[in-house]
């Protein structure tokens, strides 16, 4: 409870923990605009393919012209940086080497992830990923690789999944037993079809507010299309030992006055199927009506007494119980993102600690056609027009030789696929030379699995 003391004393000692980030979408620009406020923190650069969206990004969220500066290689940004100017490239690689403390990887591109973070570790620097799609694909081997060279891999705070783990991680200091963990969100059935075409009608947006902001289609729809959710909960799974439930996500509509009534196992009345997993919830009911209390923007836990001494303590200040009076829920009911992204940055600048992180293989996200495919076809992505992803367990995702969601970008589909089909490594033809391709091999070797049939 001390990060904002520790880092008012940075400043004053003119000795800044040094910031890139990769990546000039909503979320960094999110952080951007808090950064420059923030004592004891310097944004030493953006890197991005686009030096034309970065700097609108960094002018959209308050830095003047006057401070920004074009930059080719690391010994430009390491000048402007003595000169207090935010250095713009597009070189991400040229950014990682330059002189900076802690790496930002915002792209959401897991073969980009994967690179950033290796070369980051590589240079000496600590990785925040933001990029939560790199972390479910391969987190438990970047994690390994950050710990070769001694340095920090962290989850993103503000972003779900470290919000999400700091309550898991609260539960269990204090003695709880955390039963279930999760977020909300917007959800139907239907919605799993969407692609970046549909997505601003399903959201309701209007062409006014779309072109106004930095808003990027196939992202968006990968939170409506689910697979966002999916992407998710599996990060949270292989970072605090959760295991979810043999059928993935039911996305139940439950508000946040009805945690402890139905996230609890079906033996003792609830819904989930096992003990110790996630769930989302939906924020309407499959008819479309609005659900009371809902946690479209929120995240939660839900935890049982371990003694009937805690279970009186429940009801004796005040939580609201299930009608036996052993289950309870704490719940954050918003998140902010890229805004509180600083709170990861103090954390492992000043304390060497990261905002959660990776510590198993206990969950993936694999690949299920949106459509019929066929032969031929290249898929593209999550987000896109071909595919959704699925919650699974990571043991049932690898004996099966599913397809991980992170391998999907430019996958040849090799055979017909019909609608709702999880797709296996044989349905496809994948980039094998890729580094993230490689590691998701050596992850699942170490396990005593393999990728393959």
């Amino acid at each position: 409870m001390n990060l904002y003391q520790m880092l008012q004393e940075r400043q004053a000692g003119e000795n800044p923990i040094r910031v890139g980030v990769i990546g000039a979408g909503k979320f960094a620009s999110m952080f951007l605009a808090q950064a420059r406020l923030t004592p004891g923190m310097q944004v030493v650069g953006v890197a991005d393919l686009s030096l034309e969206r970065a700097r609108a990004a960094c002018l959209r969220t308050g830095w003047p012209e006057e401070q920004l500066s074009d930059a080719l290689r690391a010994s430009d940004i390491n000048a402007a940086a003595r000169e207090g100017r935010l250095a713009l490239c597009r070189d991400a690689d040229s950014l990682i080497e330059s002189e900076l403390d802690i790496i930002l990887e915002v792209t959401g591109l897991p073969e980009a992830g994967v690179a950033h973070a290796l070369r980051a570790f590589e240079m000496e620097k600590d990785v925040v990923l933001v990029n939560v799609e790199a972390d479910c694909l391969v987190g438990p081997v970047l994690k390994q690789k950050a710990g070769e060279k001694q340095r920090i891999l962290s989850m993103a705070y503000g972003d779900q999944p470290a919000l999400i783990a700091e309550q898991v991680d609260w539960a269990r200091t204090v003695g709880l037993e955390v039963v279930c963990a999760g977020k909300g969100t917007r959800y139907q059935p239907a919605y799993h079809y969407s692609t970046p075409e549909t997505v601003w009608g399903y959201y309701g947006f209007s062409e006014e507010q779309v072109a106004g902001g930095d808003y990027n289609p196939q992202m968006f729809n990968s939170f409506l299309d689910g697979t966002k959710s999916a992407i998710e909960m599996a990060a949270v799974c292989n970072g605090t030992g959760l295991v979810p439930q043999a059928e993935g996500l039911q996305f139940p509509a439950v508000g946040a006055h009805q945690l402890a009534e139905f996230l609890k196992p079906v033996p003792d009345g609830g819904i989930l199927t096992c003990d110790q997993t996630v769930e989302v919830l939906a924020s309407e009911t499959r008819d479309g009506e609005a659900v009371p209390n809902d946690l479209r923007w929120g995240v939660y836990v839900v935890f049982r007494a371990p003694t009937e001494y805690a279970r009186r303590c429940f009801g004796e200040y005040g939580l609201v119980t299930d009608a036996s009076g052993w289950y309870a829920a704490l719940y954050r009911p918003s998140h902010l993102i890229g805004l509180e992204l600083g709170m990861s940055v103090a954390s492992v600048g000043l304390r060497r600690e990261p905002t959660g992180s990776t510590s198993c293989f206990q969950a993936d996200c694999v690949a299920v056609a949106k459509r019929d495919l066929q032969a031929g076809e290249r898929l593209d992505g999550e987000g896109g027009f071909t595919v959704y992803g699925q919650l699974m367990r990571a043991a049932a995702s690898v004996s099966g030789s599913c397809l991980p969601m992170g391998l999907t970008g430019r996958a040849k589909v090799l055979r017909p696929v019909s609608r709702d089909q999880v797709l296996r490594h044989t349905d496809v033809e994948l980039d094998e030379s890729s580094f993230a391709y490689q590691l998701r091999r050596e992850m699942e070797a170490a396990i005593g699995l393999n990728i393959e049939d």
